[in-house]
C-alpha cells in the first residue's frame, strides 16, 4: 500500500506521533540543500562538493512530494569547473524535469564555481555582507626547481609526448607551458561568461567592465550588477513568497554506518595514517576562502 493511502488512514489527533516529514499537512514546502565547500575532490580531511555526493541529495529534494520549491544554500568559494558545471547542470535538468522552480541563498560566499552553481537558479538572492561574483578562472601552483638542486636532489623525467609533464613543478617554467594553460583558462572562462549570460540575461549590468574580470563583491553590489535578485535569508524570503506557515525539509547526506565512523578514526597522535594529499587538500581549501578574504 503507497505511503500516501496509509498516512490517510491515521487519525489526524494521532499524527503528532509521526516524523515531522511523515505527517500528512496543508503547509507548503520547501526543500532545503546545502551546498558548502570548496567544489572538486572530496576527501576525508576536506569537505567539500562534487558531483557524486551532491546528486542523491538533489535527487531527493526534487522528490519530495508537494514540494513548492527547490532551495539551495550556497556557501562555496568555488574549485573545479567541470564539477560546478556538471552540478549547475543537474539542477537545472531536475528543475525542468519537476516543473519546481529554484531559488538560492547566498551565506558567506557563492564565488567562481559557487556562484555558477547559485546560476542554476531561478532567483538569487544573498546577505548584505556576501562575497559573489569572481566570474574567472585560475590556476596556482609552486616552483620547486631551485629548492631540489639546492638539496642535491636530481629531477628525473621520461615521457612519451612533448606536453606530457607540462607544468611540472620541480621544473624550471617552461613559457609554451604557460601559454598553453592561458589558452585552456580562456576557453574555460568563455564557457562560465556564456552561462551567466543565459541565466542572467538582461538583468546584468553590462555598463560595468570589470563584471566578468574574475572581480567579486559584497551582497548590495551584487544586486546592482545583477548578479544576484534581492538582498535576504531563507526564512524570510520563503515565509514572504509562501506564507509564514512555510516548512523546510533539510534534505542532508546521509550518515556513515557507525561501525564504518569507528574504523574511520584515526588515534589521536598517530600521523602515520595522515595522507600527505589531505593536508595539501586542506591548505588549498584555506587558500580558496582566503582569495576572498574570509
Amino acid at each position: 500500500m503507497a505511503q500516501s493511502s496509509l498516512l490517510s488512514m491515521l487519525p489526524a489527533r494521532l499524527q503528532f506521533l509521526l516524523p515531522a516529514k511523515y505527517r500528512a499537512t496543508s503547509s507548503p514546502v520547501v526543500p532545503v540543500v546545502r551546498l558548502s565547500g570548496p567544489i572538486g575532490a572530496v576527501m576525508p580531511l576536506r569537505s567539500g562538493l562534487a558531483m557524486s555526493s551532491v546528486a542523491p541529495l538533489l535527487e531527493r529534494a526534487f522528490s519530495v512530494p508537494g514540494a513548492k520549491a527547490v532551495a539551495l544554500v550556497i556557501n562555496s568559494p568555488g574549485g573545479s569547473a567541470a564539477q560546478s558545471h556538471l552540478i549547475f547542470r543537474r539542477i537545472r535538468s531536475l528543475s525542468e524535469e519537476k516543473k519546481l522552480p529554484v531559488i538560492a541563498f547566498v551565506e558567506d560566499a557563492a564565488a567562481s564555481g559557487g556562484y555558477m552553481i547559485a546560476c542554476a537558479a531561478d532567483e538569487i538572492y544573498a546577505d548584505p555582507a556576501s562575497i559573489v561574483g569572481s566570474i574567472g578562472v585560475v590556476s596556482a601552483s609552486f616552483g620547486f626547481h631551485e629548492l631540489i638542486e639546492r638539496l642535491g636532489i636530481e629531477r628525473r623525467v621520461h615521457t612519451a609526448g612533448k606536453s606530457k609533464a607540462m607544468l611540472d613543478p620541480f621544473r624550471p617554467e617552461n613559457p609554451d607551458d604557460v601559454i598553453r594553460l592561458k589558452g585552456l583558462q580562456v576557453k574555460i572562462h568563455d564557457v562560465f561568461v556564456d552561462l551567466v549570460r543565459s541565466r542572467r540575461g538582461e538583468k546584468l549590468n553590462d555598463s560595468y567592465d570589470d563584471l566578468f574580470s574574475g572581480a567579486f563583491w559584497v551582497g548590495a553590489e551584487a544586486v546592482d550588477l545583477g548578479l544576484v535578485d534581492g538582498l535576504g535569508d531563507i526564512r524570510s524570503v520563503m515565509r514572504q513568497r509562501f506564507g509564514d506557515k512555510v516548512r523546510f525539509r533539510m534534505v542532508e547526506p546521509a550518515r556513515r554506518p557507525l561501525l564504518g565512523r569507528l574504523l574511520g578514526r584515526r588515534p589521536i597522535g598517530d600521523i602515520s595514517l595522515i595522507d600527505p594529499g589531505e593536508i595539501v587538500g586542506t591548505l588549498e581549501e584555506r587558500a580558496a576562502w582566503a582569495r576572498l578574504g574570509l
